[in-house]
């Protein structure tokens, strides 16, 4: 659970990045923290892992202050950033001296998602590609078994097949006593693996929304023209005509599309 109220952050010589921020989100859910460059998320995921602290206001993750970085917060939470670098070490002996610190670390789920992965205990972190370094990390993550997950741009720098795994092992892995936050501009990575979209824009939150609550009031969908169309919502052209948001009729389903949600919100068109 995380509970964030009237955050003031900002860093010098810059606009303030939050001004009275309010946010609230519980176990449970895999939410996707969505805003353009510069709108902050890294800053948020910082302030939420107690490696930054804030100006004004309050953030409570489980209960706790994430500054004061106390052995139990530090213990039940897991921040994979977007940059990182490892020791030049084997994942065996990474895992050895790391995983002690995790009560909950799961070694049998580790094995598993490296073999999703690719990966072997005896491979060396440090000759791995980057992306296979990205992947060892999220398999990490995972297998904390920690209630709060924060993500960074977790699928930067890793291949289409790469992602799909991602996708599925994310799915599998989490269970209802876990929150989830994945920041990212990668929008199209995440669509199908999200329960909740969060947009931020300008120091606010202007979306938080679960899926179906959004699948709820907006269709998605690709038609040849805009021509018969009288109550498009925000549209985009597209190789097949254009893709368009329209609102949901009764009995109407569709699948949420992200990225086109997340141009349209940004355009004020919804």
């Amino acid at each position: 659970m995380i509970k964030i109220k009237s955050l003031f952050f900002g860093y010098k010589k810059k606009s303030p990045l939050f001004n009275n921020l309010d946010l609230e989100m519980g176990n449970g859910q895999i939410v996707g923290l969505l805003g353009k460059n510069g709108a902050g998320k890294s800053t948020l995921l910082n302030l939420m892992a107690g490696l930054i602290n804030l100006k004004q206001g309050e953030i409570l993750v489980n209960k706790q202050i994430p500054f004061k970085r106390t052995p139990s917060f530090l213990e039940d939470i897991y921040l994979v950033p977007e940059e990182f670098s490892f020791p030049g070490v084997s994942i065996e002996t990474y895992v050895k001296a790391h995983s002690i610190f995790y009560p909950h670390f799961d070694n049998t789920k580790l094995d598993k998602i490296l073999i999703e992965f690719e990966l072997k205990h005896e491979n060396n972190l440090n000759k791995l590609s980057h992306g296979q370094r990205k992947k060892f990390l999220i398999a990490f993550a995972l297998s904390t078994n920690c209630s709060t997950l924060l993500l960074d741009e977790p699928t930067n720098g890793l291949d289409i097949p790469s992602k799909s795994q991602f996708r599925k092992i994310l799915v599998g892995s989490v269970t209802e006593e876990q929150l989830v936050v994945i920041s990212t501009h990668l929008v199209k990575d995440i669509d199908s693996v999200i329960d909740t979209v969060i947009v931020l824009d300008n120091g606010n939150v202007v979306l938080n929304e679960s899926t179906n609550d959004i699948l709820q009031k907006f269709h998605f969908e690709t038609v040849p023209s805009l021509q018969n169309e009288t109550d498009v919502l925000y549209s985009e052209q597209c190789p097949l005509g254009y893709k368009v948001i329209l609102p949901t009729k009764k009995n109407e389903s569709s699948v949420i599309d992200l990225e086109m949600l997340f141009n349209a919100i940004i355009n004020k068109s919804i």
